[in-house]
């Protein structure tokens, strides 16, 4: 009896879950699994290794060897029969970005933004540029504590 599938994490769903030739007739459809989509993405697009691109998606180098595999052939033959591309179904599980938090320091309002989206100007609430990370958030801090080596 084989061993249950470990759930392959997602990062990301695609914007656009269907992909046609321009002509009118096409010779039938690929479909890819979110999880191939997935590899694709990390992989192809983003360039990440396949050991670390497996690591995040929670999977063994061999099975993502096998998973990316899988999606370039039904690409490659989409592309060379002219077949549409569907992306749909898998064995996954979304997972959700972290996020930082940041405070205003004159209104008090508390809020998150995901990572990569640059630091915010001003307080949504009330426009005040006296925002800071939230303290939740700030992580360790940098140059306090202990000094060793000095007297």
């Amino acid at each position: 009896m084989p061993r249950p599938r470990r759930c392959r994490r997602v990062w990301a769903l695609p914007n656009v879950t269907c992909f046609r030739p321009a002509v009118q007739q096409t010779s039938g459809e690929a479909v890819l699994t979110v999880d191939e989509f997935e590899a694709v993405r990390l992989k192809d697009l983003l360039g990440m290794e396949q050991e670390e691109a497996a690591k995040k998606m929670n999977i063994s180098q061999p099975t993502f060897h096998r998973l990316i595999s899988s999606a370039r052939k039904k690409i490659a033959d989409a592309l060379v029969s002219g077949k549409t591309i569907k992306v749909e179904g898998g064995a996954y599980k979304m997972v959700e970005m972290p996020k930082r938090k940041f405070k205003c320091y004159d209104c008090g309002f508390e809020w998150e933004i995901e990572y990569g989206t640059g630091r915010p100007i001003e307080c949504p609430k009330c426009k005040s540029r006296n925002i800071h990370r939230h303290p939740d958030d700030r992580g360790p801090q940098r140059g306090r504590g202990l000094r060793l080596g000095r007297i």
